[in-house]
């Protein structure tokens, strides 16, 4: 089987919940986000954690993980901004599906503080 690196910027919580799950799935989404949006590329994911998750949550995380390119094909790239603004826009409703086409592990490869927080 071939797989797709993705990534995943997310805050504390979300995290908390990846580890619950044994760091095998992502956590149901809450009633407000309709998609689960992994991203293509670490740079991407590390502006969203270093510049929206840490300064919302005081801590953004970057995750990698490895999805079935074969499942994958069912969406679209979507280009969000720039040329390499590029995610997955999986729905909520099939965030199960995904979650059991994960291969290995969900990895946390950076942590960002925001400097305005003392630990």
């Amino acid at each position: 089987m071939t797989t797709t690196t993705l990534w995943r910027p997310c805050g504390p919580a979300e995290l908390d919940l990846v580890r619950e799950s044994g760091w095998t799935a992502w956590p149901p989404r809450l009633p407000e986000q309709p998609i689960f949006y992994p991203v293509l590329n670490e740079d991407y994911a590390t502006r969203i954690a270093r510049d929206w998750n840490a300064p919302r949550d005081g801590v953004g995380y970057v995750t990698r993980f490895e999805v079935d390119t074969a499942f994958l094909e069912r969406y679209p790239v979507q280009q969000a901004g720039g040329n390499t603004i590029l995610e997955l826009w999986v729905p909520a409703e099939e965030l199960d599906d995904f979650n059991r086409h994960i291969t290995g592990t969900i990895e946390v490869t950076a942590e960002y503080r925001d400097p305005a927080i003392k630990p």
